[in-house]
Formats: structure tokens, C-alpha cells, sequence
């Protein structure tokens, strides 16, 4: 560092002064930037809705917020934090343990501020899109529909990690920010004000775009299914589930089945295309987020929110985080008639290369967990190995894979000390659609027209095993997949069902937590999970979620403070 002595810079801030006597001279425009007045061209309100997407990946591997797994893998039991030790990144051994989570968790702090960054940026875009002639802006009502759609994806966020957040719009202006309260809206106040974003996408949105990645009206469609789904389990001040809306329930149908009329959507023939590059923007995307790298910018728009979670082998290099766990493991196995043990499945671990091979498993086991002796991505000759793991004492020995590529793939991109790679990453696929469809026929006691929708998804499991072969070319683990039989098929147990095929399914993509908040089962499947893990796992000793609390984030003890306490904390915060 160079400093100046007093006594010269005194001497030259005299001359200055001296030799200026006239203010004019400070009017000058700045150079390299962009007043208020000038960004309202149709051109540059273009370039704010592109900024509005850009928010979608904007995220960083200490607060991610694109697949979301340290919040719904982790704190769902999918997955063990990872990394060298509980230390590492500790916000997120706080979130899997919930005992030590804490108000004033900086992670936590981050993960608010960078979500609002992309409502802020989506009020800004549909502030200059209200007051820009259409005729000037042909685009302008399809473009509105597009941002609303995207503000309505950050709401949902804030709203499935804080439930209580403020709610701002593009009317309310700047120095208002600081007057609305997060606990202003009631809890189905501010699900339909999300749900009212995605009505309005779909009612403008048009069915197909001319570029891809952006919005169009049967994402609309799903993602509104989606915000009714989780609205229609209506949750008491203490977050438990005090009953289901029926006719929520029946406009979900109507959505799904109006993102199914389109004829655009289906499910890919093998499950591994959904978590390959070749298969980003298939038929099974329904909207993602779209990274790219090699475009002009010095590193890329490359998957930072997943950087952590490569393995430690000197084709990655770091950092070992976001390993399934052992329940999670487990829950793959199957009976004879190829049917998950939906109540006996953790009674014994899969351990050993013979387990995998003396049990029957679902397919989708060797999709989603990278397990020691076997292929890694699909590669028979890249096989997985335990010294490819951090700290196996602490957190076991299986890796994430889904949202990993293999080294040789061409969006693979070291950006040191993280891994990272430009293959999209979903935010809703065609499986959750069918899905969220079934759970809504469930609960409106038409559990029969489900029966055939969750057969569509396991049958599309059993028929993937093309890839998961050895270098032999025998299969990497004994498979067997059924199909459900409508004998016994009540309610209830559809429900089970359902509930389990969800995890099977979408296991590592950052939904569990979420599934089993929306369902009010989080705190009796924790805890019970919990009992076990920790026979197993000595840092989960002390892990306990605590019903009326543990539901949701706490709210940030910083915005409490920035809001000079018009905030409110959570219960039990």
C-alpha cells in the first residue's frame, strides 16, 4: 500500500481549490453509465428482462438457491452436508442438525438478500415494461408475462424457506420498502399474490417461444399447479397442516392436464437423459435454468450453485459436499414383485459391492448416487472409488451425481478451486407435472386415476438401465422395478405411494424438505430418520427438528435489523 505525505497532498488539494472558481465545471455527464430516463427504450427494457433471468443463476456455492440442496437434500434427509468436516461451510452442518441453526447465520442472511436481488430486478423490468407504448414495444405484454412468471419463481423461493416474507411490487415505490412488513400478507395472502404472477404469465405467455430458455404458458401452467398444490395444504400459525383445499386441488388437475394437451412435454425413454447435456431443453424440460460457458464473459454463466459437490479425484479436484445418505441409499430397495419396502427399507444398510448385487434395487439408485466400484456418470472405465471422498469417516461413501458431469464433457469447466459446467439445470420437469397431478387425485379421493400416472413413472425407471452397465457389461447392481396393481389400491395407501415415488424420483434435486413441510410430516420423518442416522453418523448426535420451528428459516436477524424491527421472527425463533 502507497501513501502520500500530508504535506503534498495538502499542497496539491490547495492548487486545486485555488484554480477553481467557478461550479460549472462539476456538470458534466458521468461516462459508462446509463441515467433512469435512458433505460426505458424498448432496447434497454429488453436488456432488464434478460437481467431478470440472470438472476436465475446468479447464486453462489455458500448460498445456492438454484437446486437448492443444502435446504431440501440435506435438512431432508437425502443427504449429509459433505465437505472436510462440520466446520466446513458450518451453515449448512446448521441446517442438517437444526439445533444449531441460529438467527443470525450469515449464509442464511445471503440466501435472502441475493433471492430479492431477482425481485428487485423483475420489478425494475416491469416497472419500464407498464409505462412503455405497446406500439412501440410489440413484445411488451409477452415480455410482462415472462418477467411475472420469473418474479413469482423468487417469491415461491422466499416463501417455501421463510414462509413470512415481504411482499414489494414494481408499484410500490423505493422509499416505501422500508413500511411493508413481512408479516403484512397472511400466509394464503401471499401464496395467491404468487399464484397471481403465474395467472397473469399464463394468460399472456404465448405457447411457444421463439428462443429458448424463456417462459412460456404451459411452464406458466405447471408452475402455477405447483403454487396451488402447496397453497392448498393450509398450514396454521405453527406450520402444521390444519386441512386440504379442495378446489385447489381440482385446478391442479386442470393445470397438469393443460400442460399435457400442449403435446410438447413427455417423459425422456431414459431416465439419465434428464442429467446429461445432450439432454438439456428435451422433452422433459418444462423450464431450466440455462448456464452457458465460452460466451464472451471471462468465466462463463456456468452451474455455481453445484460447484461444491464434485468429488475429490484429480479429474474434479474439490470439494466432497452434498453426499446421499445412507437412508436415502437404502429407500432404493426393492421387494419380489420389484415394490419399495416402504416401512422396512432401513432395517439393513446397503453397504458392501455384494449388497448391491444379493438385493434387488430400483434403477434409479445407480442414476443418482455414485456408490464405490461402480461406473461414475455412465462411464464403465471411470469407476467410482472411496479415495475419491473427503472425509468418509464423517459423512460415509457415496456422492452426488445428478448434477455432475463427467470431465471429458464438454460444458465440464474448472473454475479453481470449484467445478462447474454449463448443462442446465431444471426447474420443473415433465415427471413433476404427472406427479403433482397424482397427488392432487389422492387427496380428492380419485386415487384410481393416479394408479396409472405413477406407473408411468416407474415403468419409464424400469426401462432405464441401458446405461448402467460395468465394464463386463453386466448390470452395475441387481434390478428390479414393479408396477403398482389396483388390488389394495385405497387412498392412503396411494398416498404412501405417492409420497415415496416422489422421493425416488426427484431424490437429490433439491425437493425433499419441501415435500415433506407442504405434506406436515416433516418432524415425525426426521426425527425418525434421525434416531437411526445417528447410530451411524456420530455429528448427528444432538440433531433434532423441533415441530413449530424447524419448518422454516429464520428470518434473518440482520433484515429484522434493517427494518429497525418491523419484521416479525418466526415462531420458535
Amino acid at each position: 500500500m502507497k501513501f502520500l505525505k500530508p504535506t503534498i497532498l495538502s499542497l496539491a488539494l490547495l492548487a486545486f481549490v485555488s484554480g477553481c472558481n467557478d461550479k460549472d465545471f462539476l456538470d458534466v455527464q458521468p461516462i459508462g453509465a446509463l441515467s433512469d430516463e435512458q433505460l426505458n427504450t424498448p432496447a434497454n427494457i429488453e436488456k432488464q428482462v434478460i437481467a431478470a433471468y440472470s438472476s436465475l443463476g446468479n447464486d453462489v456455492y455458500r448460498a445456492p438457491y438454484t437446486s437448492m440442496w443444502p435446504y431440501g437434500n440435506v435438512r431432508g434427509g437425502d443427504a449429509y452436508k459433505g465437505g472436510n468436516g462440520t466446520a466446513d461451510v458450518d451453515a449448512f452442518h446448521f441446517y442438517e442438525t437444526f439445533t444449531f441453526n441460529r438467527v443470525d447465520v450469515g449464509n442464511t442472511d445471503e440466501l435472502w438478500f441475493l433471492i430479492y436481488i431477482g425481485v428487485s430486478r423483475c420489478n425494475d423490468a416491469l416497472r419500464r415494461l407498464d409505462a412503455v407504448d405497446a406500439a412501440a414495444m410489440p413484445t411488451k405484454a409477452v415480455r410482462q408475462g415472462e418477467v411475472r412468471f420469473l418474479r413469482g419463481h423468487y417469491y415461491f423461493l422466499l416463501k417455501e424457506l421463510f414462509k413470512r416474507v415481504p411482499y414489494i411490487d414494481q408499484t410500490v415505490p423505493a422509499d416505501q420498502y422500508g413500511t411493508i412488513s413481512n408479516v403484512a400478507l397472511t400466509n394464503d395472502e401471499l401464496w395467491t399474490k404468487i399464484a397471481d404472477d403465474f395467472r397473469f404469465a399464463v394468460a399472456n405467455l404465448p405457447d411457444t417461444q421463439p428462443e429458448i430458455g424463456r417462459a412460456n404458458k404451459s411452464a406458466a401452467q405447471a408452475y402455477l399447479a405447483k403454487t396451488l398444490l402447496y397453497q392448498a395444504y393450509v398450514q396454521g400459525d405453527n406450520h402444521a397442516v390444519t386441512s386440504i383445499d379442495q378446489a385447489k386441488l381440482n385446478e391442479v388437475v386442470t393445470l397438469t392436464n393443460q400442460v399435457a394437451a400442449s403435446g410438447k412435454y413427455g417423459l425422456h425413454a431414459d431416465y439419465a437423459t434428464n442429467f446429461l447435456t445432450a439432454g438439456d431443453n428435451g422433452t422433459e424440460s418444462v423450464f431450466a435454468i440455462q448456464f452457458s460457458r465460452n460466451d464472451g464473459t471471462p468465466k462463463g454463466r456456468t452451474d455455481r450453485g453445484n460447484s461444491l459437490n464434485y468429488p475429490m479425484n484429480p479429474d474434479y479436484g474439490c470439494c466432497g459436499f452434498h453426499q446421499p445418505s445412507q437412508n436415502l441409499v437404502n429407500a432404493y430397495k426393492t421387494d419380489a414383485q420389484g415394490l419399495p419396502l416402504f416401512t422396512t427399507f432401513n432395517n439393513s444398510d446397503l453397504s458392501t459391492p455384494a449388497d448391491f448385487q444379493n438385493n434387488t434395487v430400483d434403477p434409479r439408485l445407480d442414476h443418482t448416487v455414485a456408490i464405490p466400484s461402480h461406473p461414475y456418470k455412465y462411464l464403465p472405465t471411470f469407476v467410482f472409488e472411496t479415495s475419491w471422498l473427503r472425509d468418509p469417516n464423517t459423512y460415509g461413501v457415496y456422492m452426488s451425481m445428478k448434477e455432475n458431469v463427467l470431465p471429458s464433457d464438454p460444458s465440464f469447466q474448472k473454475t479453481p478451486p470449484f467445478m462447474s459446467s454449463s448443462k442446465n439445470w431444471a426447474i420443473i420437469r415433465y415427471a413433476d407435472v404427472l406427479l403433482w397431478k397424482a397427488e392432487a387425485l389422492i387427496e380428492l379421493g380419485r386415487q384410481s386415476e393416479a394408479l396409472p400416472i405413477i406407473n408411468q413413472i416407474r415403468q419409464r425407471a424400469a426401462a432405464s438401465t441401458t446405461r448402467l452397465k460395468n465394464a463386463g457389461g453386466g448390470n452395475t447392481s441387481n434390478y428390479r422395478i414393479g408396477q403398482y396393481s389396483s388390488a389394495g389400491w385405497s387412498q392412503q395407501y396411494a398416498r404412501e405411494a405417492l409420497r415415496f415415488e416422489r422421493r425416488l424420483e426427484f431424490a437429490m434435486e433439491g425437493f425433499r424438505f419441501f415435500d415433506l413441510t407442504r405434506w406436515g410430516v416433516a418432524a415425525g420423518t426426521l426425527n425418525t430418520y434421525f434416531d437411526r442416522e445417528k447410530t451411524k453418523r456420530l455429528y448427528l448426535q444432538t440433531a433434532r427438528f423441533t415441530q413449530g420451528r424447524d419448518e422454516y428459516l429464520p428470518i434473518p436477524i440482520n433484515q429484522i435489523n434493517f427494518s429497525k424491527g418491523l419484521y416479525k421472527q418466526n415462531p420458535g425463533w
